[in-house]
C-alpha cells in the first residue's frame, strides 16, 4: 500500500490531516483547520509544495560573539 493523507475531525471540531507512509507511520500532521475544505486545500498545498528543495539550515556557520 502506498501513503496517504488522512482527513479528521480533533477533540476541539476543527479539521486535520496527517501525512501516513506505507508502512503506517505519520509523518506530517497539520495544524487546526475551522472548515473540511481548508483542510484539503493544505493537503493539496502540500502535495504542490513538497518537491522543493531542502534547506539544511544546522549547517548555518554560528555568528561570532
Amino acid at each position: 500500500m502506498a501513503g496517504k493523507y488522512e482527513v479528521y475531525k480533533d477533540k476541539s471540531g476543527g479539521f486535520r490531516f496527517r501525512l501516513k507512509a506505507s508502512n503506517g507511520e505519520v509523518i506530517a500532521s497539520s495544524e487546526s483547520y475551522k472548515t473540511k475544505a481548508s483542510a484539503m486545500g493544505g493537503v493539496e498545498s502540500v502535495k504542490k509544495n513538497a518537491a522543493l528543495p531542502v534547506v539544511d539550515l544546522t549547517e548555518a556557520t554560528a555568528e561570532k560573539g
